[in-house]
């Protein structure tokens, strides 16, 4: 548990609309306050499975909007002002969880420890990204939303009390963005839900089907070394993949958990071409005996032991990534040994050392 004996606790996410690595992150957070009040921008019952059942869920007012998860991008340029307006003053303790909006939640007196995923990553890293998303007339409206995003979220990071980073690489943003210091506690993943079964033919990619994840470099060092992918996500970019890469791989779309612990022990191995602040599908492969080639950046450099449990190569080389898919024998992994790495990164690892950042920073209040 989490808080004091009598405290009134309060948590916040950014926006609770399907269930992702955040998402399940922010659950076992919950866990840790089941009778606590949960802040959040917009709310999906049926999305996250309901998950936060057992919470009073406080939306904001984009809610009736009727925003999705497909469209809720379209709101970007109001969710300062309405993360402004939820309640969640009033308490002792707020715990925020947070990849964009959360951190700056108005807790009042409260300490406010935050879980951060990573700095909002198209206001800060990602801009040039974000605007060639949009059409080229839209760009100039884009880049001062972004640009008042910054200065709204400097402000919202020096009222949080402490800060929680979920790898070293969001550690250095948090400092290099925010100016501000935090520990590490890396997330939970339900190692429980894997286990290692017998390979087949297949490379596996799972996440959100959007253009910071880098699909297209492993599609197309897959198709050099003559290996199918089986991607599985949704996203902005779905369609145009499938259109371009359909006769060659494969595209699930969003499966169940079910479908997707079935999935992993079958992958020859799990491909991650983009940067991941820390990569719990990595960790989830890994926890089903299957090794992980992806870049040498990011949290992969924590959670993926090169030769051991994976191969790392440098990002956006398409060349090298298909050398190593095309000459690594993936029989040769122990499975056993892969799995054992995984166990590093349990719930019940999470939830004591995240108890104990907000002990420290109750008693450094007090």
């Amino acid at each position: 548990m989490i808080g004091e004996p009598g405290a009134s606790v309060g948590l916040a996410h950014d926006y609770l609309l399907v269930m992702r690595g955040a998402e399940r992150t922010f659950a076992a957070i919950a866990e840790l306050a089941p009778a606590a009040p949960v802040y959040t921008l917009l709310y999906d019952r049926d999305g996250t499975e309901g998950r936060f059942e057992g919470h009073r869920v406080v939306t904001s007012p984009l809610q009736r909007l009727g925003a999705g998860q497909r469209n809720f991008r379209s709101l970007l340029p109001l969710m300062p002002a309405a993360t402004a307006r939820l309640p969640a003053g009033g308490h002792d303790l707020v715990v925020s969880s947070s990849s964009a909006f959360a951190h700056g939640v108005p807790t009042g007196d409260a300490v406010h420890v935050c879980y951060c995923h990573s700095p909002f990553r198209y206001a800060w890293f990602e801009r040039e990204r974000a605007l060639q998303e949009v059409a080229r007339p839209l760009r100039p409206a884009l880049a001062a939303t972004l640009a008042g995003i910054r200065r709204w979220d400097k402000r919202a990071a020096r009222r949080v009390t402490r800060y929680v980073a979920n790898s070293r690489l969001t550690q250095e943003n948090i400092r290099r963005f925010w100016h501000r210091e935090s520990d590490v506690v890396h997330p939970p993943v339900d190692v429980e839900r894997f286990a290692p079964g017998e390979p087949e033919d297949f490379l596996l990619m799972v996440g959100e089907v959007v253009r910071h994840k880098r699909l297209p470099v492993a599609l197309e060092a897959a198709q050099r070394a003559r290996l199918r992918v089986v991607v599985v996500g949704d996203g902005p970019d779905l369609a145009e993949l499938r259109a371009r890469y359909g006769d060659t791989h494969e595209f699930r779309g969003r499966v169940s958990d079910r479908e997707l612990a079935d999935l992993y022990p079958r992958a020859l191995a799990l491909v991650v071409p983009g940067v991941e602040e820390f990569g719990i599908a990595a960790v989830e492969a890994q926890a089903a005996g299957r090794p992980v080639v992806g870049v040498a950046a990011g949290g992969l450099t924590e959670t993926v032991i090169p030769g051991e449990t994976g191969q790392l190569v440098p990002m956006d080389d398409v060349g090298a990534m298909a050398e190593v898919l095309r000459e690594t024998d993936f029989a040769r992994f122990d499975p056993a040994r892969i799995r054992a790495n995984a166990e590093r990164f349990s719930r019940q690892s999470f939830q004591r050392r995240l108890s104990e950042a907000v002990a420290q920073a109750l008693a450094a209040r007090a």
